[in-house]
């Protein structure tokens, strides 16, 4: 039996031949958006949609990642309670599709939501600073935007507990022999080290959400996929349609995937140089 012997980092089978294939059948698909006037009129009305999707992913990630980062911090508390929620809120988070929490939250929870929201406000609104809010008033896009934040946040919850509780237990003690306090050990010990574990799958959950945020076409936000399904049923020009917003979509997540990858290698570079200096 004969085994293969792996390229090495600096060999030819290691070089990104793949990202030159697709750099070159992107600038194919670019010209014939250029020269041909039907393309250019489908990528010129899908691509209404980019900012908004730009917006709806941006914006419910760091909302997921800060929600996801509470909870685990839930999860390794002290408190028997706390870490019971936490894990209960992942569990079943976790079990539910994205696509049936969207519809969930949009028609369901979000009455709940308004109704709590009008709840925690009554001394302002008993006081004439604010007025209720009605369900109509919280647009689809914020509840597709609540919906991948829940979403998500269970996911994230379970990558940041990983990465916290790869630290060796040694430096925690030693930060707590210096005297230092719980937020403390956090912030200047446990943290700087583990956001090195957690940032490539973090990443990846990044990339993730991008193409899931397609899913808040089903609410009718005008998303790059709602605008290519407007478009195509419309014109039945749904080959050139779906096309193009497969090609958008390659665009934004190949894109962002190079460049996390690069951030991801200087945070790797950098913990090299500081454990050399040791």
């Amino acid at each position: 039996m004969t085994f293969q012997t792996l390229p090495t980092s600096g060999g030819d089978g290691d070089r990104p031949w793949w990202l030159a294939a697709v750099v070159v059948i992107g600038l194919a698909i670019a010209a014939v958006i250029v020269v041909n006037d039907l393309y250019a009129q489908v990528f010129a009305t899908v691509s209404r949609g980019i900012w908004v999707t730009v917006f709806v992913t941006v914006t419910a990630f760091v909302l997921a990642t800060a929600l996801g980062l509470a909870i685990a911090l839930a999860g390794l508390s002290d408190r028997l309670a706390l870490r019971q929620a936490a894990r209960f809120y992942v569990e079943v988070v976790r079990g539910i599709p994205i696509l049936v929490l969207l519809f969930y939250i949009a028609f369901a929870g979000a009455p709940a939501i308004v109704g709590f929201y009008n709840v925690l406000i009554t001394p302002l609104v008993d006081g004439g600073w604010l007025e209720p809010m009605q369900v109509r008033d919280l647009s689809l896009m914020w509840r597709a935007i609540i919906a991948l934040t829940i979403g998500y946040s269970a996911f994230i919850a379970e990558i940041f507990r990983a990465g916290i509780q790869s630290i060796d237990r040694g430096q925690v003690e030693a930060a707590m022999a210096l005297g230092l306090t719980r937020g403390q050990r956090f912030r200047l010990v446990i943290f700087p080290q583990a956001i090195r574990v957690i940032f490539p799958p973090l990443s990846n959950d990044f990339v993730a959400m991008v193409k899931d945020s397609s899913l808040v076409s089903v609410l009718g936000v005008a998303d790059i996929s709602q605008a290519g399904k407007i478009y195509a049923s419309g014109s039945f020009r749904f080959f050139e349609t779906y096309s193009i917003v497969a090609y958008i979509y390659l665009i934004l997540t190949i894109g962002l995937s190079i460049a996390l990858r690069q951030v991801e290698k200087r945070m790797r570079e950098q913990g090299i140089r500081k454990a050399s200096r040791r």
